[in-house]
């Protein structure tokens, strides 16, 4: 963990900013709950429990800096509710992921699978790809597994 801060402290200093006692509180709960795609409040409450002085608006800014910065990249899964998903380390592309929607767990694919696509896109319409996202939607396996179960 310590290293991943580091190497935070570092993109913010390359863009003029400090690795304050509050931004470090925060970045260190996305680490220790990276599987867990937290939202702005449940970021804050996790926060508030070690440092109780930091309040939610800091955490927002905190948030949106590091959106800002591409250290975290903000998501939606199509329930209205944002979340915060540090990027992996050295990752020139955010990861996709897949959404149940059934129990509404959230897996991560790690593998870029879109440079195909992006060649396509960048040699047929001389777009540049600098990002993309991508989210399947469907039934995970223990759902369907639970489906099979009940009939």
């Amino acid at each position: 963990m310590e290293h991943r801060i580091e190497q935070i402290k570092k993109q913010l200093h390359a863009h003029s900013y400090k690795l304050t006692p509050q931004r470090e509180a925060t970045v260190r709960v996305l680490l220790e709950r990276e599987e867990d795609h937290l939202s702005a409040e449940d970021v804050y409450l996790l926060v508030k429990e070690k440092s109780p002085e930091i309040g939610l608006a800091t955490v927002y800014r905190t948030l949106e800096l590091l959106s800002e910065l591409k250290v975290v990249d903000k998501i939606n899964f199509g329930d209205g509710v944002s979340r915060y998903d540090l990027r992996k380390e050295g990752a020139k592309h955010f990861h996709h992921h897949l959404v149940c929607i059934e129990c509404g767990s959230v897996e991560e694919i790690v593998n870029d699978l879109l440079e195909d696509v992006e060649r396509i896109v960048q040699n047929e319409w001389g777009f540049e790809v600098k990002d993309h996202r991508l989210t399947f939607h469907g039934i995970c396996k223990q759902c369907q597994a639970a489906t099979v179960k009940a009939t």
